[in-house]
């Protein structure tokens, strides 16, 4: 017989949500146990948000050297990888370490127990042979982990995934990236500026295949500028290593010293016990309520929900879950105006449908568009200043559904258009605002007068 332990809640995965979800239920005076396997904090302060910003951060600075020359006068840069590779070390993750955020969760009441957590039963997990009965229930957060791909060869590699090429303190001479999503072109575009010699291969017929063909048309065309290869539409047949990689596909043949796989993430719920409290564990989400319910006594909150894999989507659930357990009025999950931000170099901010999904739903889609770099801040900007601005409506109801924000600030300003559609403000009442000039917001603004609306 297991140990069975009695407590008010148990959070499974101690990530961004979990960590905050657990701190707060324990604050509130709930007897919370906090299960994690690996690192409290999870993947974002360990192997993705915040590292990879410092590279991309450092990277930017180099580039910006480089456009100096035009702008301010002669400038050079002899980029050193040891600089963001200590920051990184030293003051991001303390040596991947989380002692600090073990001891504020411990600090806050949560006890912490480490290990493989399984459901067994509703409001029941057993970890390492003890088994927590929680009276209010589970609250699963179990997050992602690289995927795998199964390529012909590639198992038997010492290739690089996100968790890897974030712990490198010295770079390669050549690199071929796997995957030209978000993760693929932020880490291809960063360690490129650094003098590698970078290769993109991506299977979709286009990078960044999420956002609109705008975007992703602007970030190859930036990306071969800087010396980047680009192939799209390119499935990899086979990879080999004797020494240096090398990925076969059809006709193409691509070598490089070192190879970073960044080909997407796959939800750790295959091996959560989901089938002893009657769910799917071969299904590709934890389906929740607008409560985060996601069965009796349980919840769900973060990537594995399918909402979007980003830290502040998992905050934002962890805080409709901590109503719904304390039995508060809390609010209810709405996903219209969920934001993402690539922070590549210019960054691509979106919000909401692209036009293309508006127009799957069988909108009456009306866009505008606007050029970045013919704005009065982006004349006087000068180099480096490229980007857009796309406005998605629905004429139907005369509001905004989506948006693209791209260029320097591109991440900070779609904040203006995801309230607009989270409050359902109509086009015609944000064209009416004034904006400080110069800014970028005077994009937004001309894209607000080709929409028409």
């Amino acid at each position: 017989m297991s140990e069975r332990i009695a407590c008010d809640v148990v959070v499974l995965g101690l990530g961004p949500g979990g960590q905050e979800l657990a701190t707060e239920l324990a604050e509130a005076g709930l007897d919370t146990v906090g299960v994690e396997m690996h690192l409290v904090g999870g993947e974002c302060p360990f192997y993705g948000c915040t590292p990879s910003k410092l590279m991309i951060r450092a990277a930017d600075h180099v580039a910006m050297v480089h456009r100096a020359d035009h702008l301010a006068g002669p400038a050079t840069v002899e980029p050193d990888w040891s600089r963001p590779a200590a920051r990184i070390t030293d003051e991001a993750t303390k040596g991947w370490t989380d002692d600090a955020n073990a001891k504020a969760v411990q600090e806050a009441g949560v006890r912490l127990v480490r290990g493989h957590g399984r459901l067994v039963a509703p409001g029941v997990v057993e970890v390492e042979g003890v088994e927590y009965e929680a009276s209010r229930g589970v609250v699963l957060n179990t997050g992602t982990e690289p995927l795998v791909l199964p390529i012909d060869g590639l198992a038997d590699t010492p290739y690089w995934t996100n968790r890897d090429v974030v712990q490198v303190t010295e770079l390669p001479r050549s690199l071929v990236v796997l995957g030209g999503g978000p993760i693929g072109c932020e880490l291809a575009q960063a360690i490129a500026r650094f003098g590698v010699a970078v290769t993109v291969i991506e299977s979709d017929d286009r990078l960044l295949a999420v956002e609109e063909p705008e975007s992703s048309e602007l970030v190859t065309r930036l990306f071969e500028a800087e010396g980047i290869a680009v192939h799209t539409g390119v499935q990899v047949d086979r990879v080999e290593h004797d020494g240096t990689f090398v990925l076969t596909a059809g006709d193409l043949r691509v070598e490089a010293e070192r190879l970073l796989v960044a080909a997407g993430r796959s939800n750790n719920i295959r091996d959560v016990g989901l089938e002893n409290v009657g769910l799917d564990p071969d299904a590709k989400t934890v389906e929740t309520d607008e409560r985060m319910r996601a069965g009796d006594k349980l919840w769900a909150i973060g990537d594995i929900t399918g909402h979007g894999r980003f830290t502040h989507v998992s905050t934002y659930q962890a805080e409709v879950a901590k109503a719904d357990i304390l039995g508060e009025d809390g609010p209810v999950a709405d996903y219209r105006a969920v934001s993402r931000v690539t922070f590549t170099d210019p960054e691509i901010g979106s919000v909401g449908l692209t036009e293309e999904q508006a127009r799957e739903q069988g909108l009456d889609v009306r866009t505008g568009f606007a050029d970045v770099s013919g704005s009065a801040r982006g004349w006087l900007d000068g180099e480096g200043n490229e980007g857009h601005i796309k406005l998605v409506a629905d004429a139907g109801t005369g509001l905004l559904v989506g948006a693209t924000t791209m260029g320097r600030t591109g991440g900070d300003l779609v904040a203006m258009l995801a309230l607009a559609i989270h409050a359902k403000v109509p086009p015609s009442v944000v064209r009416r605002m004034h904006f400080a000039f110069p800014t970028y917001h005077g994009s937004v603004m001309t894209a607000l007068d080709d929409l028409g609306l």
